[in-house]
C-alpha cells in the first residue's frame, strides 16, 4: 500500500484552481499521511475482532478444610471473569441456585489485571456465599455475563457463561446436634469468641438494684443470620428483662464475619448470693471439621467478692463485748511492747483484682494484659516484687509471646487464671535498706559538725 502511495507521486500534478503544478514535498507527506491512518485503522479493526479466550468467565467453589460441606454450611463462590475486549454495557445472569440460600458479599469489584502473555485485561470479581438446605449431589448451573463490546467497530451483545459446578453436601454423621437438629443451635465456623461485660460489676449488686449484661458472639466464616438466637439466662432469685439483638456481617479479604450482641437488665430479688451459672455454645469448627464449644462465662450475683472485706459493712456488737475486746487489746498491746509487728504485706486493692480475674475468666488475654500494666504502674511497690517472682516472669513472658511475637499462642484460660492468682496474692512488703552514704563529696570539703 505505502509502495503504491510513492508510485503515484511520481506522475505530474496540477491545481485545478490555478492550473500549476502542487509541491512535490506537499502532496507526497499528504498521501503518506492518509496511508498510515488507512493502516493503522486496518490493524486496529483486525485487534477489535473476538477470538476465542478474549472473554472468561470461572466460578470457583472455596471448600472449608476441602471437605464437602455439611447442610447450611457457608460455602464461597468465588467469581472470576477476564475481558481482553472493551466493555461497555454488562449484566450477571445468576442461576436459580436451587436447594440452596445465598447471598451476595460486597459490591463487584473491577480491576487491571496481567495475563501470562504480558497483555491487561479487564477483570472482574464477586464473591457469593451459598448455604445447602440439606444433604446431596447437587450441580450449579452455569453463570452467565451478559457484555456489550466493541467488535470490529460496532457494538456485539455477547453471552459470557461458566462451566457447571458439581457441589456434594455430606449427610451429618458426627454424635448428636448437627444441621437437621433445632436443639443445639448449628454453628459451623472457623473460629468462634465470645465477649461478656456487665455494668456495674454484679457481685455490688443488692435487691433492686440492676445491672447491664452485655454478651457479644464473633464467628468467622458465617453471616449474622447464622447466629444462633438470644442464650436463655434463667436462675432462681433473679429477674431478667431482655433487650434488643443487633446482627451485622463484616466482610474481610478473608470472607464474612458475623456479629451477634444480646443485653440483659438484671436484677436480684433475694438477699443472697446468686450463682449464675455458665452457658455453653457448641460450634463446628470448619477447618479441623470437628464439633467445639465457646462459654459465656459464669458470674456471681451479689454478695460482694471473696476478698472484698472492705466493702463488708459493719457490725454493731453489744457494750459488754465492746468493752471486753478493749480490754483485750489493752492487754495484748502490753504485751507486745517493744516487739516488732514484721514487715507489712502489699496487696492490690479489690478493684484491680476484679479486673485481673474477670480478664482471665473471659480468656481474654489482651485484657488480662492491659490490667496488668494499669497495676503495675499504679503499685509501682508491688511492680518490683512481681518482677523477682520466677513464675510470674514465665507467665507474662508465655503471654507476650503468644500477643506479640509471629505465629505465637495465647495462653490457655487455665494458664490466665493461674497468672491472675498470681498477681492478686498478698506479699511481704521489702526490708527497709539502711542509708547508704552520698558518694558524692560536698563541693566545700568535708561537713563539719554543728557547734
Amino acid at each position: 500500500m505505502v509502495r503504491g502511495i510513492f508510485s503515484c507521486e511520481c506522475s505530474r500534478t496540477r491545481d485545478p484552481a490555478h492550473g500549476r503544478r502542487r509541491p512535490f514535498g506537499l502532496a507526497l507527506r499528504g498521501r503518506v499521511l492518509i496511508g498510515i491512518v488507512l493502516l493503522i485503522g486496518s490493524i486496529g479493526t483486525a485487534r477489535a475482532e473476538i477470538e476465542p479466550g478474549d472473554l472468561t468467565l470461572t466460578v470457583t467453589p472455596e471448600l472449608n478444610g476441602g471437605a464437602a460441606p455439611y447442610a447450611r454450611e457457608m460455602v464461597l463462590l468465588r467469581i472470576h471473569g477476564v475481558y481482553r475486549q472493551q466493555i461497555l454495557l454488562e449484566e450477571m445472569i445468576q442461576p436459580t441456585l436451587a436447594n440452596f440460600s445465598w447471598t451476595q458479599l460486597g459490591r463487584d469489584r473491577w480491576s487491571r489485571e496481567r495475563l501470562p502473555d504480558g497483555q491487561v485485561a479487564l477483570a472482574l470479581d464477586r464473591v457469593i456465599a451459598v448455604f445447602p438446605h440439606h444433604a446431596g449431589d447437587f450441580t450449579i448451573d452455569p453463570f452467565v455475563h451478559r457484555v456489550t463490546v466493541n467488535d470490529a467497530g460496532a457494538r456485539r451483545v455477547v453471552d459470557v457463561r461458566s462451566a457447571p459446578i458439581r457441589l456434594p453436601v455430606a449427610p451429618w454423621t458426627g454424635k448428636g446436634g448437627g444441621p437437621e437438629v433445632k436443639e443445639p443451635w448449628w454453628l459451623p465456623a472457623r473460629d468462634v469468641t465470645i465477649t461478656d461485660s456487665w455494668s456495674p460489676d454484679p457481685e455490688t449488686l443488692k435487691i433492686g438494684e440492676s445491672a447491664r449484661r452485655i454478651v457479644t458472639i464473633e464467628a468467622a466464616g458465617l453471616v449474622a443470620e447464622g447466629l444462633p438466637p438470644r442464650p436463655v439466662m434463667r436462675t432462681r432469685g433473679i429477674l431478667t428483662f431482655a433487650g434488643p439483638v443487633t446482627r451485622e456481617t463484616i466482610i474481610t479479604p478473608t470472607g464474612p464475619v458475623a456479629r451477634a450482641t444480646y443485653q440483659w437488665d438484671v436484677r436480684p430479688a433475694i438477699g443472697e448470693i446468686i450463682p449464675l451459672d455458665a452457658i455453653g455454645i457448641p460450634w463446628f469448627d470448619t477447618v479441623s471439621r470437628t464439633m467445639r464449644e465457646a462459654e459465656i462465662p459464669a458470674r456471681q450475683i451479689g454478695g460482694g467478692l471473696p476478698d472484698q472485706e472492705r466493702d463488708a459493712a459493719p457490725t454493731r456488737a453489744a457494750p459488754w463485748v465492746a468493752a471486753a475486746a478493749g480490754l483485750a487489746a489493752f492487754g495484748l498491746g502490753l504485751a507486745l511492747v517493744g516487739v516488732s509487728t514484721g514487715r507489712p504485706r502489699l496487696r492490690l486493692d479489690a478493684a484491680r483484682r476484679r479486673a485481673l480475674a474477670r480478664a482471665a475468666e473471659a480468656g481474654d488475654a489482651r485484657a488480662l494484659r492491659a490490667a496488668y500494666a494499669e497495676s503495675a504502674g499504679a503499685e509501682p511497690a508491688l511492680a518490683r516484687l512481681w518482677r523477682e517472682d520466677a513464675e510470674i516472669v514465665r507467665g507474662l513472658a508465655a503471654l507476650d509471646a503468644g500477643l506479640y511475637a509471629q505465629g505465637g499462642a495465647a495462653p490457655d484460660r487455665a494458664g490466665l487464671r493461674a497468672l491472675a492468682r498470681t498477681l492478686a496474692r498478698s506479699r511481704k512488703a521489702p526490708a527497709a535498706t539502711a542509708a547508704r552514704p552520698d558518694p558524692l563529696l560536698p563541693l566545700d570539703g568535708p561537713a563539719r559538725p554543728a557547734r
